[in-house]
């Protein structure tokens, strides 16, 4: 893995090399980083990979793109800090993109479950109504603002997988355990996924300690990208209890989602904390 800070507008497309890019790496309530959105890009193909209340700013901040710039996106779960921006990404590519910028829809990496989730309890109430007016029977809907593309179920996995391919980006999309706190799995959790990016680079999303996904991905993966909180239960991964992996596991481990006081903690045999803006290419 190769780090590279760009010290100009970053380009979504490469010659071909697998990279990240994370426009921020904080948690949720995080006042110092931005919160865990990251892109991914591999030739001519890029997929924004979640779009929170910081997104606009923060791919401003570290990009120096604009949400127009986006065309292809995948989000992982219903918090605000993973799609609280898609509002503003949706409404800005309809109205500008589409209309001045000659851009196609937004294409979504979705299945149809996590469809209805996000665009009924989500998305809905400030998209629907921006054209017709509240006298029209006609309402927008999420087949205006996107094109899906739908990831195809992996059988014969220990736990929900689907995969599916963007060009030359290949996914597997794992359920996770994050919420609620008392959830004793991922079957018993609201959807919420993490991903394995082209055979090679494990990011855990949002997640619970979970031993059994770490151990399915570990041996393959040549770097990991971990959830990590500082403090006991609730619904992220503990940094006491991802100290007691094993030291082979943890030396290919890179912490995000972290929170303001990441600079007081003692991570000495892990990877180290992932950076936002920075390319990581693999």
């Amino acid at each position: 893995m190769k780090k590279v800070k760009p010290n100009q507008k970053l380009s979504l497309k490469n010659k071909g090399e697998l990279e990240l890019f994370f426009i921020g790496t904080g948690s949720a309530f995080a006042q110092t980083l931005n919160q865990t959105n990251f892109l991914i890009i591999k030739g001519n193909t890029h997929i924004m990979v979640d779009f929170g209340m910081t997104g606009p700013k923060a791919l401003y901040q570290t990009a120096q793109l604009e949400p127009t710039d986006i065309e292809v996106m995948l989000p992982t779960h219903s918090h605000a800090d993973h799609v609280g921006g898609i509002e503003a990404l949706a409404l800005l590519n309809r109205y500008v993109g589409m209309r001045f910028l000659n851009k196609p829809k937004l294409t979504m990496i979705i299945n149809e479950d996590y469809q209805r989730v996000l665009w009924t309890h989500t998305l809905q109430g400030g998209l629907e109504w921006n054209e017709k007016g509240f006298d029209s029977v006609e309402k927008l809907q999420f087949s205006d603002f996107f094109k899906a593309v739908r990831p195809k179920w992996k059988a014969h996995q220990p736990r929900e997988i689907f995969e599916v391919d963007m060009d030359d980006i290949h996914l597997e999309l794992f359920r996770t355990k994050h919420i609620p706190e008392q959830a004793e799995s991922w079957e018993a959790s609201f959807i919420s996924y993490g991903l394995y990016v082209d055979n090679n680079v494990f990011v855990s999303g949002d997640t619970q300690f979970d031993p059994d996904l770490i151990n399915l991905y570990a041996d393959k993966s040549q770097v990991m990208f971990h959830d990590v909180q500082f403090f006991p239960g609730a619904v992220h991964a503990p940094l006491d209890d991802l100290k007691t992996l094993a030291p082979e596991i943890k030396k290919k481990m890179y912490f995000i989602h972290y929170s303001d006081d990441w600079k007081k903690q003692d991570i000495t045999g892990f990877g180290g904390w992932c950076e936002q803006g920075v390319r990581y290419i693999f």
